[in-house]
Order: structure tokens, then sequence, then C-alpha cells
């Protein structure tokens, strides 16, 4: 354990932060390029096979970067994706972003230290960073743009050059140390724990871009939105947003439990699909928009005018036929398949649209944030592992055996640390942030 990291960790200031020495080595959850053919041919890509801890080399730090030294993380499926190397190794990543000069080349290693949320204090700035300091507690953003990149500057999500930090680069969340540029740093909600704040930007950003911002479907009060996978880690924060911003949330749950979870939520109108009468063909019963649009017309009076939309192949049939004359489907991602069917007619006949959306920009993850330190929305944080532990919280995250978040702690040395706001805490209520505790 590092002396710096010991500091942090006794909430030493950032003055005495920055007299200790950066360690050159530290603790970390990676793959190795080695191992990419390891899978082939098994129907188990068991990702604690290919994900080990140990120590990485720190490296060195580019003028627009801070390192951070990571209290806790979170667990994404884009960390199952790098573990079970699919769809492309994310070697492959690193190998092509290694060629754009020496900032790039520092990240095409033989290994691949991962995790695309994190939470954390700043423990080093480079030159040229101007609003950070040592000592600063941050949540950090996984969008990853070129300030350079005259795109970033209409909408970082436009810029060719940006990519998905812990992912597409070198030295992510999942260690005690991470390396990001400060264009990442939001500052932490006061009043949530690290395993709390760190565990929420890129789902929560993805899916306010998706349902609030300028560039998803613009949702308005009264709108009714449909809600695929409402206890996932985008369905949560979706159905919050939409209470929040004076929406009509449809929640679609898999079993009862979650369902009260939901309601929990102050979602009133929950579809158990379970209880769809669907067929051994489940959602892909060419009856089961139908069936889907009886059951939300039966709760609300009306389709909805939007449906959030990240499962892929089983539903985005059903969600093209459910959506209202001139409604959208917003989509973020195909957790069951990227290739889609759907019935075109119920598309240019009805006049919907349909929309991509991908990540978040900053100003959207700094928004998101916001609202998670006024008190208006919550994390959904379920279960918490250690850093050594890393291939069994992404092995829950791959099986599905989690709901909501999947925390990891890293600096953190146990649950309920890094609250500096106790008295906001207790105004809000203890209890929303354990909804989702398993």
């Amino acid at each position: 354990m590092s002396e710096l990291l010991e500091a942090v960790r006794s909430g030493a200031s950032g003055r005495e932060l920055a007299e200790i020495d950066l360690p050159t080595r530290y603790r970390a959850a990676f793959t190795r390029k080695d191992e990419v053919g390891i899978f082939a041919g098994q129907a188990d890509k068991d990702v604690r096979r290919s994900m080990h801890v140990g120590e990485v080399e720190m490296p060195e730090i580019a003028p627009d970067e801070c390192v951070v030294a990571v209290m806790a993380a979170a667990i994404n499926f884009n960390t199952v994706w790098s573990a079970i190397f699919e769809p492309v190794p994310t070697f492959a990543f690193l190998e092509k972003f290694g060629r754009q000069g020496w900032y790039g080349a520092r990240h095409d290693l033989p290994y691949h230290v991962l995790g695309s949320d994190g939470s954390g204090v700043v423990v080093r700035t480079g030159a040229g960073v101007k609003h950070w300091k040592v000592g600063d507690r941050v949540v950090i953003s996984p969008s990853y743009v070129d300030e350079e990149d005259h795109g970033s500057y209409d909408d970082g999500m436009m810029s060719e050059t940006q990519l998905a930090w812990g992912f597409e680069t070198n030295f992510g969340s999942l260690g005690d140390y991470c390396v990001v540029k400060a264009n990442q740093l939001i500052r932490k909600p006061a009043h949530l724990t690290w395993e709390e704040a760190g565990s929420n930007t890129l789902c929560a950003a993805t899916a306010y871009r998706m349902l609030v911002g300028t560039h998803g479907a613009r949702m308005k009060q009264g709108d009714v939105v449909l809600v695929w996978g409402a206890t996932g880690g985008l369905g949560s924060f979706a159905t919050q947003l939409v209470l929040n911003g004076g929406g009509i949330p449809v929640a679609v749950v898999s079993s009862e439990e979650k369902a009260e979870i939901v309601r929990a939520q102050g979602c009133e109108h929950v579809i158990d699909r379970t209880e769809l009468d669907l067929g051994e063909d489940g959602l892909r019963n060419p009856k089961a928009g139908r069936i889907l649009g009886e059951a939300i017309r039966a709760r609300v009076g009306e389709d909805p005018g939007i449906v959030f939309e990240y499962l892929g192949r089983e539903t985005f049939g059903t969600s093209v036929y459910v959506a209202k004359r001139g409604g959208k489907i917003v989509t973020c991602g195909s957790s069951t398949g990227y290739k889609h069917e759907y019935d075109n007619r119920f598309l240019w006949m009805r006049l919907k649209s349909i929309i991509g959306s991908h990540g978040f920009n900053y100003h959207e993850a700094v928004q998101v944030n916001r609202l998670f330190g006024l008190g208006m929305i919550h994390p959904t944080l379920s279960r918490s592992y250690t850093l050594e532990d890393a291939g069994e919280a992404t092995r829950a995250v791959q099986t599905n055996e989690h709901i909501g978040k999947v925390a990891v702690l890293c600096g953190a040395t146990a649950e309920g640390q890094g609250i500096d706001d106790p008295a906001l805490r207790e105004r809000v209520g203890e209890e929303k942030f354990h909804l989702f505790r398993r």
C-alpha cells in the first residue's frame, strides 16, 4: 500500500498530498493481450479467467491530465466486453490509439486496466490543468474527448476522436489510481459515499442524453415513456429521470421483486413481462407488440410517446410497434443482439422516429451529476465488491445476477466512507440509497 493512498484515506490536505511521492507502480484489475484467444470455441466465456489483479506501471501524465486515487469504481457492460475480448479485443483500440503520438503510445501496452466509472481524490495535475487541484474530491466521466478536435465544440459525442475511457483507453478506474483528462472530472456529490458516487455517471448520463438532453428524445412534462429493463443500470436511472422531469414512466421488469423496487422509486405503472401471454416465443411473438400495447393502454390510457430502448434484437420490433403516432424510439445499445428486425410499416406510416444515442458529452455528465448533488435522483447501487474480487463483480454483471449497479471498492476500505454532507443525506432520506441493496 503506497504512502500516498494511505494519506488520501486519512483525509490529508491537498498540500500534504502534493508533497508525497507518486508511486511508480499500483494495484489494478486488467486483461492481458497474450490471453485474447482463451475463450475460442467456449460457450461460457467466464470473465473470472481473463481478469487479473496485480501491480502495473504508473504512466507519465500529459499536461491536460490528472492522476486520481480511486476510492471506488463500478462495473459496466463494457468491462464484460473487454474481458471476453468481444466484439473485438480492446487491445485493437489501444493499438490504434498508440499510433497517435506519445500521448496515445502510453496506452498501447500488453495489459489493459479496465473500468469506466469511478470516484476519488485528485493527487496529481498536469501542467496545463487550470480548474482542478490536488485534494479535490471527484467523480469521473468516461467520455474521453480531444479538446483540439473542432467537433467537440458542437457536441463532444460528434468528435471523431471521442473514446470510451477505460474501454478504448488504458488506465481505467479499476485500480488504486487512474489517469484521466481534466475535462473528465466532476465534483463529487457531497452526501454520497464513495461507492454510490462512483457507480452513476456512465449509465445516468447516458439515460440523461437519451431522454432529457437536446440530442435525444427531449422528453417533456406528461410524456408517457416505456422503460425496458427498469431495474437495470440504464433503466433504473431512466425511470427516475422521467419521474423527475414530469413524465409518466411505464416500467417493464421480469419479476415481482423487481416490480416492487420500481414502485418504491415512485413509479406507479409497472408491467411484469413474465405475466404477459406471449407464449414460447416471448417478445419475438408476432403479437407481442399488440399484447404489450394493450397492457400499456390499460395502465395509462394511451401509447407511449417515447420508448427507452437498449436491449436490441429481443425488444426492438415491439418498441417500434408500441410507440404512438409520431413517437420516438431512442436507442443506445443492443445487449440482446445487434441485428434488429421490425415491420417498417409501423414506422413510416405512423410517422415515428428512431433516434440513435451514444454516450454523452461533458455538459450532460455535469448536469446529471448536479441532479445527484441536489438529491433529486439517487444511486441504484445493489452490491459492492473488493478490488481483489473485480472478476467476481464483472461475472455478476455478465450473468445478469445483479440489479441496478455493482461497485468495486478500490482505495476505500469499507462501504459508507466519503460522506461530506450528512445533513443533506438525512434530508433526502437514507432509505432512498438502499432500494436496490441486496
